[in-house]
């Protein structure tokens, strides 16, 4: 499948910033089922690129100059594999990292006990097991816009039984981690029907033959809609933008990114 994306953050602020540092993930991952066929990145200046500790793209663009908004514009096309989701393999760094606790995805006592009951399931089976195991997450803890923020930790948003994708994905991760299943964050773009504001967020989980993807959210196996950009532990590793200034007051953001079908006819 060929998808065009077109992926706008514009940060507007009170007051001019007296200087500015942002890091983006904003570049697609290649991998087997997943196949870049153009990408650019529109930027307010010239931003250094180079690949973070988990093998992300990474550019750094530092504003040294006052500014009262910052514009980050990112488009292109993406080829996905149609052959149904499968483990896949990815040697750049050892699974067993992604059993490591985070800030976001630290275990309380709840956490714990919900993991548990999943126990025998995933030593029994442990695709079926980790498929149940997403099923529960999402009925327990129903999609709620604007219920947290992207600070949100796991057992705070698991306490409040609601969230959006980063806190499915924060929860999904610890309970995997605590069954002793490597799992990563995937922040990145799913195409949908309707329009999709900013970035999606779901997990992979480390099946022995490779990584797959759990999207709790929608409650399926991430396939040929969803399109990786980044990786780590927790949304701070992996999200799209962050970012630290000097000044500016109060800050406005607006983020919307557009997936779509393409016509084959762009690859050439």
């Amino acid at each position: 499948m060929h998808l065009a994306i077109d992926h706008e953050t514009l940060y507007r602020y009170d007051s001019p910033v007296a200087r500015s540092t942002q890091y983006l993930r904003l570049t697609p991952r290649p991998s087997d089922r997943l196949r870049v066929i153009e990408w650019q990145l529109t930027l307010p200046a010239q931003a250094a690129r180079g690949l973070d500790a988990y093998g992300n793209v990474l550019h750094v663009l530092t504003l040294d100059k006052p500014h009262s908004e910052i514009r980050l514009h990112a488009t292109g096309v993406v080829e996905t594999s149609d052959a149904a989701p499968s483990p896949m393999r990815d040697d750049s760094l050892p699974p067993q990292l992604f059993l490591r606790d985070s800030p976001l995805t630290h275990a309380d006592a709840a956490l714990q006990d919900f993991a548990q009951q999943h126990h025998a399931a995933v030593v029994a089976n442990r695709l079926a097991g980790l498929g149940a195991l997403m099923q529960a997450v999402g009925e327990r803890m129903p999609y709620t816009p604007g219920s947290t923020d992207v600070a949100t930790a796991a057992a705070d948003a698991f306490a409040q039984a609601r969230g959006v994708c980063q806190d499915h994905a924060h929860v999904y991760a610890t309970c995997c981690r605590l069954l002793g299943i490597p799992a990563r964050y995937v922040s990145g773009y799913l195409a949908a029907d309707a329009e999709h504001v900013a970035s999606h967020a779901w997990v992979e989980a480390w099946l022995e033959e490779g990584w797959l993807g759990f999207d709790v959210s929608n409650q399926c196996l991430a396939g040929n809609r969803h399109v990786p950009l980044a990786v780590g532990l927790d949304y701070l590793d992996a999200c799209p933008v962050r970012g630290m200034r000097q000044g500016g007051g109060g800050e406005s953001l607006h983020a919307v990114a557009r997936v779509m079908q393409a016509a084959p006819w762009q690859d050439q």
